[in-house]
């Protein structure tokens, strides 16, 4: 099909605005699938993806559609809407010309909306705007109409009224984007040149890798080349995304599609890589994708250590799924071999954590989530730290710096109060407030990233009913007082459970964790001290009774000099036993310690 029948567009928009029900209805439309085998979130193939009702992985496929009278294929990919997962959102929409931005009609437009449209302008991508859930009693379509004007600067009498659950609209966008969507720009040369945007790994055929063609074409049994890892190889299968993978003889300049050439190595593939023709090389790779910044931190252990291998063969396998996972290995007194590894937010950490126990059949535990800070020494230079076992003496430190965020929060003006009240607490510093309307105002926070990792984001939904969003961006490192707390077992530090931490938030989370080990450790037969640390200087403490035997059971009378003799010699038993005693802490003690840290 020539390139002008082809259209290469994506969905994006804020979490929750209805992309995947509406590429249900544009699947349903093109009949790719017949009605019994027909499910919602058809796109959404990951059981965690259906669970939690989110995107993870955007996923590309390919719909034919009929427009005045011509056959178009028009490659869709579905966007993931959380902040964590915009680099997912910027993968995808490297293969598209177009962009669908979805807007709900009862909400309106929220913090995620404005981030994908700035991502969307900056890749030169056409923008049609689309209002969903107009079906809904709710929905409030001129004042949408007036915040696409006022907030984005579109046409708002070009935005389309589509309905995701009822179908209504879905012919006339599908048109819009045929007509607004420009199709692909012509190929400047005859040698081959295509973007890997995505790749999974097959059992049985290895990595397949996700295209786009830039130029050229590739046929079965064409020789290609990886740019980056230069490994040659022989092309096997090509096709296309239609739900399942759909086999063609070729693909031309200008198609998405999928691509198996017999790859096993894991680690020759990189996301964002240039494939070439064997035999004609072209002249320069492709742009490519920005550097992944990690900006959360935490390292991954199995619960038995004999599962090391497997948790070393699952993350490769994972990192080939999941681009922006970053990870080296690591290990630990307590928790022995595992990986230190950086994701891009909270909710991309248990993820990683639910696809690597589900898909892999691991059991693990993590250690608390961290932010990279920099410290300047005393005696000149600087390091970078994201591992509590790395934090330098305290007499060495000069000065620490940690990372901030600009924080973007839009809600309705009678839940203000409680999410200003909410910031200044975590330490935020007011930049900005802008009534977006009469009822909508936006404010704009400094804050530091630590403090929105433990429970910001579940706070912010609780203090505001759930109407307010939240999107953020990395700006800069600001001097902080920084501190190691350690956690002492019986008077021995847990490694695993030490933490980098403001100093003035230093003894809450202290009595915190002290508290819910407590509850979780078994009791011994001596007592057991558990204490919170900064240095030398104990903070907090916690105390687990001993188990006591009743050694004057046998004593009926007599003399009571012989039970209190029977009792000293207990109490020097127990002296003994507490310092020669090892407490095992229990795998639910380090889990209920870390899990919380991360929900509560």
């Amino acid at each position: 099909m020539s390139l002008s029948r082809t259209r290469n567009f994506c969905i994006i928009a804020h979490i929750d605005h209805g992309k995947s029900t509406l590429a249900d209805r544009f699947i349903e439309r093109s009949q790719l699938v017949s009605d019994r085998e027909f499910r919602d979130q058809l796109l959404d193939s990951m059981d965690i993806e259906r669970e939690r009702g989110i995107t993870i992985k955007s996923q590309a496929v390919s719909l034919p559609f009929d427009h005045e009278g011509n056959e178009y294929w028009l490659n869709l990919v579905d966007t993931p809407g959380h902040v964590d997962f915009t680099y997912e959102v910027s993968r995808a929409i490297s293969a598209c010309e177009g962009a669908i931005l979805l807007i709900d009609a009862t909400q309106g437009v929220e913090a995620q909306t404005l981030s994908n449209l700035y991502l969307a302008v900056e890749h030169d991508l056409t923008v049609v705007p689309a209002i969903n859930k107009v079906d809904l009693p709710g929905a409030d379509i001129e004042r949408v109409k007036h915040q696409i004007e006022q907030d984005l600067g579109l046409d708002p009498e070009e935005a389309l009224l589509v309905s995701g659950k009822t179908g209504e609209g879905v012919d006339e966008l599908l048109h819009a984007v045929v007509d607004r969507v420009p199709p692909p720009s012509r190929p400047e040369g005859e040698f081959l040149q295509a973007l890997v945007f995505d790749s999974h790994y097959d059992p049985y055929r290895g990595v397949v890798l996700h295209v786009r063609v830039v130029n050229g074409s590739i046929r079965v049994g064409d020789p290609i080349e990886l740019w980056a890892s230069g490994g040659r190889y022989e092309v096997e299968e090509l096709g296309r995304f239609q739900i399942r993978l759909t086999s063609r003889k070729r693909l031309d300049a200008g198609d998405v599609g999928y691509l198996i050439a017999g790859i096993k190595t894991i680690r020759d593939v990189r996301v964002g890589d240039t494939i070439t023709g064997g035999n004609a090389r072209c002249p320069a790779p492709l742009p490519g994708f920005r550097d992944i910044k990690p900006v959360v931190f935490s390292s991954i252990y199995p619960v038995d250590t004999n599962d090391y291998e497997e948790l070393v063969r699952a993350m490769d396998k994972l990192q080939l799924n999941d681009a922006s996972l970053v990870f080296e290995k690591d290990s630990s007194v307590a928790l022995g071999f595992g990986f230190r590894c950086g994701f891009l937010g909270l909710l991309h950490l248990e993820v990683v954590q639910e696809r690597l126990e589900r898909e892999f059949g691991l059991s693990l535990v993590l250690t608390s989530p961290s932010v990279r800070y920099r410290i300047e020494l005393a005696r000149g230079g600087e390091v970078w730290i994201d591992n509590p076992t790395e934090f330098p003496d305290p007499g060495t430190i000069e000065r620490s710096f940690e990372p901030y965020i600009k924080a973007s929060i839009i809600t309705p003006d009678q839940y203000l109060g409680n999410i200003l009240t909410l910031c200044e607490e975590k330490r935020g510093i007011q930049r900005d407030m802008v009534y977006l309307d009469t009822s909508r105002v936006e404010v704009i926070y400094d804050m530091p990233l630590s403090e929105v990792l433990f429970d910001f984001y579940d706070r912010l939904k609780s203090v505001s009913r759930g109407y307010a969003s939240f999107d953020y961006e990395l700006t800069d490192y600001r001097a902080v007082d920084l501190v190691r707390l350690d956690i002492l077992v019986n008077g021995k530090a847990v490694d695993a459970l030490s933490q980098l931490v403001f100093r003035g938030n230093a003894e809450h989370r202290s009595r915190g964790v002290c508290k819910r080990l407590k509850d979780e450790i078994p009791r011994q037969q001596f007592k057991i001290p558990i204490q919170g640390a900064i240095g030398g200087t104990i903070i907090s403490r916690e105390t687990i009774s001993a188990l006591r035997k009743d050694v004057t059971a046998k004593c009926y009378g007599g003399d009571v000099t012989r039970k209190r003799k029977l009792l000293e010699k207990q109490k020097e038993g127990k002296k003994r036993m507490k310092m020669v005693g090892n407490v095992e802490l229990p795998q639910s003690a380090f889990l209920s310690v870390l899990k919380t840290d991360q929900s509560k």
